[in-house]
């Protein structure tokens, strides 16, 4: 693929391989913009993410890499943040970057994608918890704040998958994330996970091309080796559902280029 915005760091704790290593690979890859968006601070979950007065380190590191390979890659810069309303630091959302992804990964204070925590799924109305996550991206849209939506049906990542149609469940996120005029990313972390799949699903990037919302592709990569896996099938899903063009963003600027 030739846009891979959703990538990550060391200084989010749960990632190996420098800026440059990744960049080098992306290159490689064919790759023509390539975004890091590593998890932003927020004081919960501090152990899965860079610190506040790690700000300026991550942001000169993408900059060095940025005018070291300018002649060979765009290099781009974003933050994901956790949508958890109260805790969304105006320290970051100020910050002078390209892209902001808004991501739902908890469910009050269960992290339901965290391995440590699947066993909570046992004791939950199924149906109930994937109403609740869209609600929670449905309020994160509305909110304003972000450009891109992260993998907007991760709560399918252990396969427990609702019983209502998906498209009936994410209806009313669909329209708010058209109503902010945010883009939806094909994330293929997915594909390294127990569901198998991208997200997220065809049935959801089939009803977002029915309301004209913009696609973005991200591998997600927490290790070298996960940049560009499964973008054939990315963007050869992308085509089948409708779209030949993804998005761009240049200080919060969205672009929309063919692939």
């Amino acid at each position: 693929m030739e846009v891979d915005l959703h990538n990550h760091t060391p200084l989010c704790k749960h990632a190996n391989g420098t800026p440059r290593e990744y960049v080098q690979k992306a290159i490689k890859s064919k790759i023509k913009y390539f975004g890091f968006s590593d998890h932003a601070p927020m004081k919960f979950d501090e152990e899965y993410r860079m610190s506040f007065d790690q700000m300026p380190l991550y942001e000169k590191m993408i900059e060095e890499v940025k005018n070291e390979f300018c002649s060979d890659i765009e290099v781009l810069i974003g933050y994901e943040v956790d949508f958890l309303n109260s805790l969304i630091d105006s320290r970051v959302m100020k910050r002078d970057i390209d892209y902001f992804i808004g991501s739902v990964h908890f469910l009050d204070d269960w992290g339901f994608d965290n391995p440590e925590f699947i066993g909570v799924y046992q004791n939950k109305d199924i149906d109930k918890i994937w109403k609740d996550y869209f609600e929670a991206v449905k309020n994160m849209a509305k909110s304003g704040l972000f450009d891109i939506v992260g993998h907007m049906d991760l709560l399918k990542i252990f396969n427990y998958l609702p019983k209502t149609d998906i498209k009936i469940l994410s209806k009313n996120a669909l329209t708010a994330i058209k109503k902010a005029d945010m883009t939806i990313e094909i994330n293929t972390a997915g594909f390294r996970k127990p569901v198998n799949e991208q997200y997220p699903s065809r049935s959801i990037l089939e009803a977002a091309n029915e309301l004209d919302i913009p696609i973005t592709f991200g591998s997600d990569a927490h290790e070298i080796e996960h940049i560009a896996y499964k973008s054939d099938e990315a963007q050869t899903l992308a085509r089948d559902c409708g779209y030949d063009k993804c998005a761009v963003f240049f200080k919060r600027d969205r672009s929309l280029i063919k692939f």
